[in-house]
């Protein structure tokens, strides 16, 4: 395996001291957020991965920050599967925050516009060519998140570098998991937050019912039709969804067959050509 090889010299040398051959040991080279330059220094990277999430409300039971958790932990096992089949991937640290601008009048619900995710994606990747690290997949965890026409500019300015967008929670359909999904704080979210960070998550019995308003309009409640919804006129809880029936059972199933998912992915991009997207 590259990554015994890598580490191997270091391991063995009488000069190492038994503490530092011990952190090597346990060393996750794909995660930059707890690697040293001492690991990561003469290692040549296929990809980069950015986990994405928003900080909000979530119910009454789920913490402000479950988007980031659930972005940056998929991210992170996507890429440890990956990079033990052989695609050799690093995980940035996971942006925090997301677009929140139906929920402004949420206490502490941070927003970040969307023209500024484009700045920062911008200075990311200009960043990402200097390494020679010319592709990058979004983990992304918010669904007010919208990277498309972000990707799209970006192609423009920097079209030798390959930037695609997974909205993770996508990955799997949902039905098959779960009775009734829900759209925020529901029991997907629920289900995985009970298997991922159990200690983080609330008493089920703490959690509103996630009932939500929908628009009057038929085009809007169809969705064939959009409009940003303001969230304080929907769901008193901010909820939309009822997490009742969540399990961490349900939510690890969910988790590992979508972690499954996109680590193969990661994979199959490692090894793509660039220039040889097609067929």
């Amino acid at each position: 395996m590259f990554q015994e090889d890598f580490f191997s010299v270091i391991r063995h040398s009488k000069s190492c001291n038994f503490q530092l051959k011990i952190f090597l040991m346990n060393a996750k080279p794909f995660n930059l957020a707890h690697s040293t330059w001492l690991e990561v220094k003469d290692l040549n990277y296929d990809l980069a991965v950015l986990p994405w999430g928003a900080v909000e409300p979530h119910n009454y039971h789920l913490p402000y920050s479950t988007d980031v958790i659930q972005a940056e932990l998929i991210a992170l096992k996507s890429a440890e599967l990956a990079w033990n089949a052989g695609a050799k991937s690093i995980v940035l640290p996971a942006v925090p925050w997301g677009v929140n601008t139906g929920q402004l009048d949420l206490k502490l619900c941070l927003n970040l516009m969307p023209s500024t995710q484009l700045i920062i994606l911008n200075d990311l990747v200009e960043n990402l060519k200097r390494q020679a690290i010319n592709k990058l997949v979004i983990i992304n965890s918010h669904g007010g998140n919208n990277f498309v026409p972000i990707i799209r500019e970006l192609s423009v300015k920097h079209p030798e570098v390959f930037i695609c967008t997974i909205d993770w929670w996508k990955v799997c359909k949902a039905e098959a998991y779960f009775d009734e999904p829900g759209d925020h704080a529901g029991e997907l979210e629920t289900s995985v937050m009970m298997y991922l960070v159990p200690e983080l998550v609330l008493p089920i019995e703490t959690a509103g019912d996630g009932q939500a308003k929908k628009f009057k309009t038929e085009g809007l409640k169809q969705r064939w039709a959009w409009a940003q919804r303001r969230w304080t006129a929907i769901s008193e809880s901010t909820g939309v969804g009822n997490p009742k029936q969540a399990s961490a059972e349900k939510g690890q199933r969910f988790f590992d067959d979508s972690v499954l998912k996109i680590a193969g992915f990661i994979t199959e991009l490692a090894l793509v050509d660039p220039d040889e997207m097609y067929e």
